[in-house]
């Protein structure tokens, strides 16, 4: 139960302040030009409680999902006065700052939270801007069948030239399912190979795996609790897991997911961790107890091998970071939706709604408050983006709007209520069929099915309890 209420509270925190964040920038702008702002409620539905100040309720209602704003006379089915405190009152490019001040504030909160993270702890793997040179290679595959061999230099992969090690990860975790040319450099030889990426799950989204490896990582065991049946068994803390129930595992984060994975899905039945401890292979069989809603053996686990590079960003070196992340992120979601209209990926396999933020969530505060933050990072800039589509009800409908009511004017022509009333419809109808869709999209990855294996994800080690 106790799991279930901190999901279910980080998840109101993360999706709750964006919205709340948003609706401030069209309050603030709004207040700002004049317009008379009703409501300002933090949540949906009944009101709770509140005060007024001047013209404005400021309450905090029933349902913490979020907030809106109530401007005077900005709703089509309203009694227009022509008062000159209401919304239509004023001139477009006034209602046009209002429209855009929403998204404005999210993808401003996109680049100060990062920002602020790394002026206080910035960490990231050595190689990550690195040239890519292969270190490691799983065996079987993609990179291995396509003949690539440690001390491989990667110097060209889709139209990339001369990537880091970055820009390979992004470039293959967006291309599952497709044959990626890679050029490679061993000595003096030059050749391209043609490396067949395949699909691997993480927390049910589809990432692109290759196999290639840019330091050679070990899985270790880095604590172990007493009391608990890893340490009856004798599991020890630097043992090295090389396989799980007589299956070896690879090493990497998929690995130590596939290890968690396997303990959570005993049941009563016991586990067999398959180790090294000074080079001698040896068997730790254990039966898992239920803790905290889950099977665990009582251990954590690491990977060796990766050099961290651990500083405090200053303020312009932060913002740097920040806008250089969000960036990243932007492109690596044009990829994906481009491949949606492409063929080349499913809207099911890229479209997330509230049920996987939920479940987001959940992973994010297990983690800690780092990654609580990031994903309300994420999700600020994603919901700053998608405002400003054009599709009425939306931001950018609105926007939309008053650059066609603009542009008819220099015509001659109106843009009427009519009008207006019927592209609202249009984009209400829209909007409804995507959230329906995203919604029932997300509750049908929850349904329990055949599954690909989860990616190799070769960045900051995470412990991972167990």
């Amino acid at each position: 139960m106790g799991g279930y209420l901190q999901t279910g509270i980080v998840f109101v925190l993360v999706l709750g302040s964006m919205v709340v964040i948003h609706e401030f920038g069209h309050f603030i702008v709004a207040k700002f030009f004049g317009i008379r702002v009703d409501v300002f409620s933090v949540g949906f539905g009944k009101r709770l409680f509140g005060f007024k100040r001047g013209d404005t309720d400021y309450r905090l209602s029933l349902i913490p999902l979020g907030g809106y704003v109530k401007m005077a006379g900005e709703n089509l089915d309203e009694a227009i006065t022509g008062a000159p405190d209401e919304f239509m009152s004023k001139p477009k490019w006034q209602r046009f700052c209002v429209a855009v001040a929403g998204p404005v504030m999210n993808i401003l909160t996109a680049l100060a939270i990062p920002a602020a993270v790394a002026m206080v702890h910035h960490e990231i793997p050595a190689y990550l801007y690195q040239p890519a040179l292969v270190k490691a290679v799983e065996p079987n595959s993609p990179a291995a069948k396509a003949g690539i061999k440690p001390d491989d230099l990667i110097v060209k992969i889709g139209d990339l030239e001369n990537p880091s090690w970055r820009d390979v990860e992004d470039y293959v975790f967006v291309r599952p399912e497709q044959t990626v040319p890679v050029t490679i450099k061993h000595g003096s030889e030059v050749k391209q190979v043609n490396v067949p990426i395949t699909t691997r799950l993480m927390e049910d989204e589809k990432l692109g795996y290759a196999g290639f490896k840019p330091v050679d990582t070990m899985i270790l065991v880095a604590s172990v609790a007493e009391g608990e049946p890893a340490a009856e068994a004798g599991l020890k803390p630097d043992d090295r897991i090389v396989g799980i129930n007589g299956k070896a595992i690879e090493q990497n984060r998929y690995g130590t997911d596939e290890i968690i994975k396997t303990i959570q899905g005993s049941k009563d039945q016991p586990v067999t961790l398959n180790i090294k401890r000074d080079g001698v292979a040896m068997d730790i069989k254990a039966m898992p107890r239920m803790n905290n809603g889950a099977y665990r053996l009582g251990f954590t686990q690491t990977m060796s091998g990766v050099d961290m590079v651990v500083s405090r960003l200053g303020p312009l070196d932060a913002l740097k970071n920040s806008v250089d992340a969000n960036w990243r992120i932007i492109k690596l979601t044009k990829t994906a939706i481009g491949q949606i209209f492409s063929g080349n990926r499913s809207a099911r396999d890229t479209l997330t709604g509230p049920v996987g933020i939920v479940k987001l969530s959940g992973q994010a505060a297990q983690e800690g408050t780092t990654t609580v933050l990031q994903l309300m990072a994420v999700l600020s800039l994603n919901l700053g983006i998608f405002n400003l589509l054009p599709i009425p009800v939306l931001d950018g409908g609105m926007i939309f709007m008053l650059i066609l009511e603009s542009l008819l004017g220099i015509f001659g022509l109106p843009l009427t209520l009519r009008v207006k009333e019927k592209m609202m419809q249009v984009g209400m109808v829209m909007l409804m069929l995507l959230m329906g869709f995203v919604i029932f999209n997300d509750i049908s990855k929850m349904i329990p099915g055949k599954k690909a294996p989860t990616p190799q994800v070769e960045q900051q080690p995470q412990p991972a309890d167990k």
